[in-house]
């Protein structure tokens, strides 16, 4: 998944093959890229695979990321969140 991500950062035009967002610039797909491996995190932590420890880090990790970046805007205005990834992980 990462491979394709770093396509899309070096090439952030192609986001439109799969979403038709205006993603001409390699914020949004970095974002695509943090946020994918976020839910994929989060998946991991519902399978019991990652410890407390692990957890509280990737939460404090993700909980800056969305207070202090731009991720918190692309989410709400770029990214359609409902299309892409799972309930539970945008709540």
């Amino acid at each position: 998944m990462h491979a394709l991500e770093q396509i899309l950062i070096e090439s952030p035009q192609l986001i439109k093959v799969v979403n038709k967002v205006d993603a001409n610039s390699p914020e949004v797909a970095y974002a695509y890229d943090i946020l994918f491996t976020f839910a994929h995190v989060f998946h991991m932590r519902q399978r019991k695979v990652l410890s407390d420890n692990e957890w509280a880090g990737w939460f404090r990790w993700m909980k800056s990321s969305f207070e202090q970046g731009e991720i918190m805007q692309i989410w709400k205005y770029t990214i359609e969140m409902e299309k892409w990834f799972d309930p539970a992980f945008q709540e």
